[in-house]
């Protein structure tokens, strides 16, 4: 995280007020990010968050404001706003990656399965996690699955492997922590 920070920050220099706003914007990304799914209920698309162990569930990311009367400060915000989404872009790419880990055709990965919740990369919204559990999987010629199809929020989708992330699994049995 700091070495994002400070890339996304290294020519700016912020007031107090300002690297406040910023540190406790990148908080609550950080503290959203989704770690494993709650349930195996395949209708469930709730996650654990660094934020559940905080403050229980799932923290808010914080609400864009629709400005503010005196001009400098709305100035400043949207420098602070341009700054998170640096951030963001810089830090979402490397988690993502780290999720992902495909070795090159080298070691046999499982093949998604149905009920498989996974994060969509998707580069329409910051600072949002994109979930959907995977509804349906279509196997090439050779029985790799390179399309599933998803079921999100907003709708049924079919998607490329390529963009999804599946997420960790919650380990198996009662066994408590």
């Amino acid at each position: 995280m700091k070495s994002h920070l400070l890339k996304t920050c290294k020519t700016k220099v912020l007031n107090f007020e300002e690297l406040i706003t910023l540190l406790t914007q990148i908080e609550a990304c950080l503290n959203s990010r989704p770690l494993t799914p709650l349930s195996s209920d395949p209708k469930d698309l709730e996650v654990l968050t660094p934020g559940h162990f905080l403050v229980g569930p799932a923290p808010l990311t914080l609400q864009e404001l629709n400005g503010s009367p005196v001009p400098t400060l709305l100035e400043n915000w949207r420098a602070v706003q341009s700054l998170r989404d640096q951030f963001w872009t810089r830090w979402s790419k490397e988690y993502l990656v780290g999720l992902q880990q495909r070795s090159k055709w080298k070691k046999f990965k499982p093949n998604v399965q149905v009920g498989d919740l996974v994060l969509v990369s998707d580069d329409t919204q910051k600072s949002t996690w994109p979930l959907a559990r995977v509804t349906k999987t279509f196997p090439g010629d050779d029985g790799v699955i390179r399309v599933v199809e998803l079921k999100m929020q907003n709708g049924t989708f079919k998607r490329s492997i390529h963009k999804l992330c599946p997420l960790p699994s919650p380990p198996s049995g009662g066994g408590g922590c």
